[in-house]
């Protein structure tokens, strides 16, 4: 057994049911919330991000949420600074942090650090955008591709902001930017980590899950919660927190670069894409325990996973 306090990370893709087990988990077991997820840090992004309703937060408070306005950036080390802030305040109460969310690399920066990499350089990265504007982002993806074939494998053809730093690093530094996102030497986490994911191992369903909720979320009024950030002085479709799927798609409707059902179709398939890089994320993750949510939630089996692991009663 380890010295070190421990800590609980439950990790999956979108539309897994990790809400759902993490409540469980914390009526079970002496634990406090945080959430690891880029976009629900954003204050007013509430339904496209899948937050926990208010009832499900009065009944186990997660931290880590609605702590940003959707205007301002937010990085993997501030929320490496943050979450280690808060799992001290946890521990020092006699709980366990249990961390919850789909944003991988958050999880990876946690528990193995950030290396240190180059500031962002203007001139390369206005010629960058320079050929974009001729070329298109997924040109663009295809010489990461080239340079660097496990982030390209993370980075979605469209994801302008990603593919940008990307290459920005790579010719800033000659290395490629996976190689330099590797544990950072000196760094350790401390605390004995029980990680788990979950997920549904049938595909099909995953993907029918997926489009079930986003037309849930547009039930509930998606549409016009993008309307309301649109109104924000400041906010645009290159601001970072707009980066999250289905905002993007909504705010393209808005402004009639689609139509409805364009916007639906693609949403739907952007964060299938999403689910399938989680997925990617979590199969190269060491150390993970994967339960399958396919028919039902495994909060039995992971109780007992924990007590037996983790030596949590």
């Amino acid at each position: 057994m380890s010295d070190l306090p421990p800590a609980i990370f439950l990790m999956g893709p979108t539309a897994a049911g990790k809400t759902a087990l993490a409540l469980a988990l914390h009526d079970a077991l002496p634990v406090e919330i945080i959430s690891v997820d880029s976009s629900q840090v954003y204050r007013g992004m509430d339904i496209g991000t899948a937050k926990p309703s208010r009832d499900e937060l009065a009944r186990a408070p997660h931290r880590l949420i609605d702590i940003r306005d959707p205007r301002q950036a937010y990085s993997a080390a501030d929320f490496c600074a943050d979450a280690l802030g808060e799992m001290q305040a946890i521990t020092r109460v006699g709980k366990i942090p249990l961390l919850v969310g789909g944003t991988m690399f958050y999880f990876r920066a946690l528990e193995f650090g950030l290396s240190d990499l180059p500031s962002a350089d203007p001139d390369v990265r206005a010629r960058l955008g320079d050929e974009a504007a001729t070329l298109g982002w997924p040109a663009l993806h295809r010489r990461l591709q080239k340079i660097d074939p496990v982030s390209a494998t993370r980075i979605h053809p469209n994801d302008a902001q990603r593919i940008q730093r990307a290459l920005e690093i790579h010719e800033l530094t000659g290395q490629p930017p996976s190689a330099l996102g590797a544990e950072k030497r000196g760094y350790s986490f401390p605390y004995s980590v029980t990680k788990m994911a979950l997920w549904p191992q049938d595909r099909t369903l995953l993907h029918q899950r997926i489009a079930d909720r986003f037309l849930a979320m547009l039930e509930r009024g998606f549409v016009d919660e993008v309307e309301q950030l649109t109104r924000l002085d400041g906010l645009s479709l290159t601001t970072p927190s707009m980066r999250a799927v289905g905002y993007r798609q909504i705010w393209e409707y808005l402004i009639k670069q689609v139509n409805y059902s364009e916007m639906t179709e693609q949403a739907i398939a952007a964060t299938r894409q999403f689910a399938k890089r989680q997925i990617t994320w979590l199969r190269s993750y060491p150390g993970i325990r994967a339960f399958d949510s396919t028919d039902t939630l495994p909060e039995k089996e992971c109780l007992e996973y924990l007590r037996q692991t983790a030596h949590i009663k």
